[in-house]
């Protein structure tokens, strides 16, 4: 018994080992399989990253996967992908593996996951699908073909299947497609049972009429493989909930496909209405109460080829209906529902919607509506009418919309419109039959930041050619508005994807500019940061505005007007003034948001606004000066700046400014204690008071450019001493200024003055000011300051030695003797000697008055002022 378990052991044992090694056998042979079967046929770029053969993964039967298999078009498609699978698995026999090279290898069963399908029409009609190798040679009956189909069953997870026709501009998508089949597909005729899911949506010219509808098909299909029929047998279809069956066939034909279909909802209840409602919004349908009936039938019959459509008929009807949910305090009811959609002839042109009622009741308020639609393909022709009431409060009590607050306030419409949509895109709106009124009163609205917005009345008249806004009056938050004006283009901005066109005038008591911002919710940890706030590409809108007051952070405006122009995601400021700072400001430029980095180009005139406020309350004005807050009095200034905007903020980065600065001073004084670096200058300097300058009438000009400010030189009065400023500072508030002082001998005190005195009338006239040069760095928090009492030591020192050698050489050696016992310090015992040379004479006469010039500097700079 031992021998024969451990025979049975070593046999199991043999068995694992062949089926684990199998695949390393006969991977090489699947791959070339793989790519012959590929290859062979299609004109393309086909790519797949792996093929891998399991002898477990379906056990007893052999499963090649291949992973990532892509089909890319090549011209007119370059580029584009036609077809994708994450993953494929074929699965056979494993004695499919054993047969030999020019054997076909039968697959029984298939899957995939995560697939992509693209099929495009470009305007020529050309199909991207169309990838087949052209060979004129026969194709001979004996060529072996890589897989033959054995198909059993197979399967489809998770694929997306899009369709673009760019001539009819229509796109349809079906989302996570999940589908299944079984079948015996080695037969020519068979039964197909199938179960499908999948998400559909529905463009036609940029306009969404489907999107994430829910599709369920559970299906048996009659198939006819020799005569490429599909017939429609046991089945059970939904369109969200709305329950659909089908009956007939469709047929491949040479010309195209043959449809014979019929379809309608097996049942007449008003519940199959609300099931077309997706499942988010239409609460538990069970429970809902409904009267009357809802019905859905119509058929599709005929040829679909390159020139003709099938004729079809879709109804939808009902009448007298009604539906209440239960645990709403509000009935909808007298519901009439009569709509056709139909093509009698078969071509695509003669397709018409007909709208011939629709109409319901809630409460006592009525709407009604109808509309048709013809000439479809060419230009359709629309002529729709809407009449009724609507108390928006009853909305949420007769369905379960999902709103943070509820809606409240009356509309009212009795409106009719007639047009042609070649009308509107050449904006030929004279051809457009317009007329009535919309209005809605008591308007109240929560969104779910918490921001509300009552809107009084608002009256909307359709002329034929615009629509006319007469009133629109709102408060929201600290904010009202009034606005008037005309949309030219609305059907070309609804219809057919053009701008929104319009002039407004807008007033207001006063606008809190926060009230109309959104706060922004923290980006979490793994979602992408919101995007950069974006001026809509579509508008087209001049806006002339006038507000008594605004509120911007923390500014107040005063009596602000201009005119906003809103075109090509740049918003134009014309003329606008406010009075603000004790003065006015007037502003012309743009902000535009059409780059990636927002971007703004503004000119402003400052007309007597107070500088202290001016330059303390705007960020990028303390920047340009920061040492103006220490101004007090008015100011003229016109100022050219441009550069980049936060893209979140919508405020100036500093960083980027460029621009200048052309100011004018009024009726200005200095307070220097307001500053570091003019209370450490005013420590240094005894002959100027920094409260005592006169800046009025002074005229300054600017630059800036990468963060850095170019002052340039002007100068300062100051009763006899002139001050020649120029320099640069940073935003960073670094700086590098010189103060150049033109300084009047008389300032250099009492034993320089007595120098100057002895001098004859004409020499003294020749005594030239002195230029001192004070060099201030660092920055306006922390200044370091220099001078350069050297040079100008040694300036002042050959004016007056070159006087005094003159005058005592002349008179002789007393008189330097005298000058000296002048000069000599009345507690000093020592005797004096008297030069006796001219040489003597010339030397002794330098180092008393570079004695005496640098006493007189040192009482100018470098020591504190005296107190008085």
């Amino acid at each position: 018994m031992k021998k024969i378990l451990k025979g049975l052991g070593i046999f199991l044992l043999i068995t694992i080992i062949a089926l684990a090694a199998a695949p390393f056998l006969f991977k090489d042979k699947i791959k070339q399989l793989v790519l012959k079967s590929i290859n062979e046929k299609v004109d393309a770029n086909v790519a797949f990253e792996e093929v891998s053969l399991s002898l477990f993964k379906s056990f007893p039967r052999a499963n090649v996967t291949i992973d990532k298999l892509s089909i890319i078009n090549k011209a007119p498609f370059e580029g584009d992908t036609l077809f994708y699978l994450g993953e494929l698995n074929l699965k056979m026999s494993v004695k499919e593996l054993l047969k030999s090279e020019g054997e076909s290898m039968e697959l029984e069963s298939f899957s995939s996951k995560n697939g992509i399908v693209n099929i495009i029409f470009n305007k020529d009609g050309i199909g991207n699908f169309d990838i087949a190798l052209k060979d004129d040679k026969e194709e001979n009956p004996s060529d072996s073909k890589p897989f033959a189909m054995n198909i059993q069953s197979y399967s489809i997870e998770n694929l997306k299947f899009t369709f673009l026709d760019e001539s009819s501009k229509i796109k349809m998508v079906m989302d996570k497609i999940n589908h299944t089949g079984t079948g015996n597909f080695a037969a020519s005729k068979l039964d197909l049972d199938t179960q499908t899911k999948a998400m559909l949506s529905l463009d036609m010219d940029k306009t969404n009429y489907m999107k994430d509808i829910s599709l369920t098909l559970d299906a048996i299909l009659g198939i006819d493989l020799e005569n490429s029929k599909y017939e429609f047998k046991d089945n059970k279809a939904l369109i969200n909930q709305l329950p659909l069956e089908f009956a007939g066939f469709i047929q491949l034909v040479e010309a195209g496909q043959n449809y014979d279909l019929t379809f309608k909802t097996p049942t007449s209840s008003f519940k199959n209405f609300l099931g077309l409602v997706p499942s988010a919004y239409k609460g538990d349908l069970d429970k809902i109460q409904t009267t009357g009936d809802f019905k859905v039938a119509g058929f599709v019959k005929g040829l679909y080829s390159e020139t003709t459509i099938p004729k079809f008929n879709l109804e939808i009807a009902s009448n007298n209906a009604s539906f209440k949910f239960p645990d709403l305090p509000k009935k909808v009811e007298n519901i009439v529902i009569d709509t056709k959609i139909k093509n009698e002839t078969g071509l695509i042109n003669d397709t018409y919607v007909n709208i011939d009622n629709l109409s319901f009741k809630i409460d006592r308020d009525v709407f009604n509506a109808k509309a048709t639609i013809r000439n479809v393909s060419e230009n359709p022709l629309v002529d729709a009418a809407l009449k009724g009431t609507i108390n928006l409060g009853n909305l949420s009590k007769a369905y379960p919309i999902k709103l943070d607050m509820p809606l409240s306030g009356i509309l009212k419409a009795d409106v009719t419109t007639k047009f042609d949509m070649q009308s509107v895109e050449k904006e030929q709106y004279q051809n457009i039959q317009n007329a009535g009124l919309v209005s809605v009163t008591g308007f109240k609205y929560t969104d779910e930041n918490g921001k509300g917005m009552d809107i009084s009345e608002a009256i909307v008249q359709f002329n034929p050619s615009r629509l006319n806004l007469q009133k629109f009056a709102a408060q929201t938050g600290k904010s009202d508005i009034n606005v008037n004006g005309v949309l030219e283009n609305f059907y070309g901005y609804l219809f057919n994807n053009q701008n929104l066109k319009g002039n407004f005038n807008m007033s207001s008591n006063q606008l809190a500019v926060n009230d109309f911002m959104t706060t922004e919710e923290p980006t979490k940890e793994g979602q992408k940061p919101s995007e950069a706030m974006k001026i809509p590409a579509f508008l087209d809108i001049t806006l002339n505005a006038k507000a008594n007051t605004v509120l911007y952070d923390n500014l107040t405006l005063k009596d602000v007007s201009g005119k906003l122009i809103v075109r090509e995601e740049r918003v134009t400021l014309e003329n606008v003034k406010t009075n603000i700072f004790g003065g006015m400001i007037g502003l012309n430029g743009n902000v535009s948001t059409k780059t990636k980095v927002p971007t703004f180009a503004m000119n402003l005139d400052l007309n007597k606004v107070n500088i202290s406020e001016t330059f303390t309350q705007l960020d990028m004005m303390k920047s340009i000066a920061p040492i103006a807050n220490v101004i007090n009095g008015k100011l003229n200034s016109t100022i050219k700046v441009s550069g980049n905007l936060d893209a979140k903020e919508m405020i100036p980065d500093l960083k980027t400014l460029t621009g200048d600065l052309v100011g004018q001073l009024l009726s200005t004084t200095v307070n220097a204690s307001n500053s570091t670096l003019l209370s450490a200058l005013d420590n240094q300097i005894n002959f100027i008071d920094l409260k005592k300058v006169n800046l009025n009438d002074l005229k300054t000009s600017l630059s800036f450019e990468n963060g850095k400010v170019n002052v340039k030189p002007f100068d300062i009065k100051y009763e006899d001493v002139t001050v020649n400023v120029a320099g640069t500072h940073g935003f960073d508030q670094s700086m590098n200024y010189n103060l150049k002082f033109d300084v009047p001998a008389k300032y250099l005190g009492k034993e320089a003055n007595n120098l100057i005195a002895k001098l004859s009338p004409a020499d003294a006239a020749n005594i030239k000011n002195i230029p001192v040069t004070a060099m201030l760095g660092g920055n306006f928090s922390k200044p370091t300051i220099s001078t350069d009492m050297k040079q100008a030591t040694t300036a002042l020192v050959n004016q007056l030695v070159e006087q005094q050698k003159q005058k005592l050489l002349n008179q002789g050696t007393s008189a330097l003797g005298n000058l000296l016992n002048q000069t000599k310090n009345p507690k000093d015992t020592a005797k004096t000697t008297t030069p006796s040379t001219k040489e003597d004479v010339k030397t002794k006469t330098e180092e008393v008055v570079k004695d005496k010039v640098k006493d007189g500097l040192n009482n100018l700079f470098g020591n504190k002022k005296k107190k008085e």
